[in-house]
């Protein structure tokens, strides 16, 4: 039942009262253990035992599954309520505006029947209710013989406009689900896919022409596309001017938002693209528009991002010498629950790479200790690239323990079950750089050698610093600091700023 932990994490301050007014307007015992237990999952980090006996005074298991069960559907009942009133209101609202015109049309009152027409099609514009809108436009063109200041070529043309939008945003969607499908194959399953092929025979079968005239979510699954191919390609810097372009042109002409937990997705896609390019002072600022975001529309969407905007906000402090500040924005995630597993994946890994970095390995590997589940199931939860990083992580910090049996261990692991994905993915100077690293471990007094340092140079096909992935630059660095002799963090600074 770890489900309702993490949907009870997702919940603002503002949510958790509402439902706890929920709660009481619905009890109809004087019985309040469901309340009880809201709060104790909301506000503490007891476990099940702990709560139990807080609620029953015993360990009562049955009884108190059975009010979890019990908590988890009322919270599902609320959730569903509540977004079905905030999500329909608008709807509703223009389909009785449509409604009340169209009585209006039959009685011949044109004037009445045409202003509520005009009101419901200002709504819906700025709501992108294309189906409505289409509705609204097929009764105008009915009556418009009815109305002298009526442009009928205008409003066919409004017509086809707005039929040519939803069919674009259908596209989309189906675009957006099957590259979605194919990059999951990629990331979370390891399959050898040409990505890019697919993203453009998919572009050509559905004749897919993009203009300035999209919502925020078309905006943002077209976003999402083509990041798509940034991130199975790893060059985020050639999609960067797109992204950039797409935002600054929808930004242009919306007013007012309507659509902000694609405004927040959006803004967050570019932020990461400049952290991925290290451009950290861009990425902070966009960071900044999206914590804006999230903290606006009474802070409906904070808990759902704010995994995700902790993570790159303390990256981008790491590789901008702020490297305490970005472990104590950490630090609390590591006992909180969330849905967003993969961020807390991330964050976790995140901490271990600054803890590595600053030398303080016995924490380090702390939190490694927590990642007790197989290889398996880290790939299906944060994908095949973050078990990577993880293993090779690992395998490093035994290095550094000086654990030999352990480093071993892992080594032959790491070759047995990631070697063949490696080479079919052309990712073959991972290979090389273990390589090195067991080079290094078997030969440690000869890392300064120039021979060593002329072996390293000749081991890879190097890539301009601005092409370079930073995580990359990252494991390399701690191999540069091996023949420098100089500290972790300082060199990895230093390799991503000069290399």
């Amino acid at each position: 039942m770890n489900d309702l932990n993490n949907i009870i994490s997702t919940f603002s301050s503002e949510e958790q009262h509402q439902f706890l007014n929920h709660l009481e307007k619905n009890n109809k015992r004087g019985d309040v253990k469901n309340i009880m237990l809201f709060k104790l999952l909301s506000n503490s980090n007891l476990d099940s035992k702990d709560i139990c006996l807080k609620l029953y005074g015993s360990h009562k298991k049955n009884a108190y599954h059975a009010l979890r069960k019990r908590l988890y559907q009322s919270i599902i009942n609320f959730t569903a309520n509540h977004n079905l009133q905030e999500e329909s209101s608008v709807q509703m609202g223009v389909i009785k505006y449509l409604l009340a015109a169209r009585y209006y049309l039959q009685q011949k009152e044109y004037k009445t029947a045409f202003k509520i027409l005009n009101k419901a099609e200002t709504i819906s514009k700025e709501h992108h209710l294309f189906t409505l809108l289409n509705e609204i436009y097929h009764t105008q063109i009915q009556f418009a013989d009815s109305n002298s200041s009526i442009n009928l070529d205008e409003l066919i043309s409004k017509f086809n406009s707005n039929q040519e939008k939803q069919i674009l945003e259908d596209k989309l969607n189906i675009v957006y689900a099957k590259l979605k499908h194919t990059l999951n194959a990629i990331t979370y399953k390891g399959e050898i896919i040409d990505f890019q092929t697919i993203l453009t025979n998919l572009f050509n079968q559905y004749n897919i022409n993009i203009d300035e005239n999209l919502s925020f979510k078309s905006l943002y699954q077209l976003m999402s596309i083509i990041s798509f191919s940034a991130f199975a390609s790893n060059d985020y810097l050639r999609v960067e001017p797109f992204l950039i372009n797409s935002y600054n042109s929808i930004i242009s002409y919306k007013s007012e938002e309507k659509q902000p937990f694609y405004h927040i997705q959006i803004l967050y896609m570019i932020a990461n693209t400049f952290f991925r390019n290290k451009r950290f002072k861009a990425s902070l600022e966009y960071l900044n528009l999206m914590h804006n975001e999230m903290s606006l529309h009474r802070k409906k969407y904070y808990n759902t991002f704010s995994p995700k905007y902790h993570l790159l906000l303390s990256l981008n402090l790491n590789y901008t010498s702020n490297q305490d500040e970005a472990i104590n924005l950490l630090e609390p995630f590591l006992n909180k629950k969330h849905t967003d597993i993969e961020s807390l994946l991330d964050i976790r890994l995140s901490l271990i790479m600054y803890y590595f970095q600053k030398n303080e390995f016995k924490k380090a590997l702390h939190i490694f200790s927590k990642f007790y589940h197989t290889d398996k199931w880290y790939i299906e939860k944060g994908g095949i690239d973050w078990v990577l990083k993880k293993n090779l992580t690992e395998i490093l910090l035994h290095v550094e323990l000086e654990n030999f049996d352990l480093v071993e261990s892992r080594l032959l692991s790491f070759q047995r079950n990631h070697y063949k994905y490696l080479e079919a993915t052309n990712q073959k100077r991972v290979i090389t750089f273990i390589e090195l690293v067991i080079h290094f471990y078997n030969n440690p007094n000869e890392v300064t050698s120039d021979s060593f340092k002329e072996t390293v140079k000749n081991s890879f096909e190097w890539t301009k610093a601005e092409h370079e992935d930073i995580f990359v630059m990252s494991f390399y660095a701690w191999l540069k600091s091996k023949i420098t002799k100089k500290s972790i963090y300082e060199t990895t600074l230093k390799v991503i700023k000069d290399e």
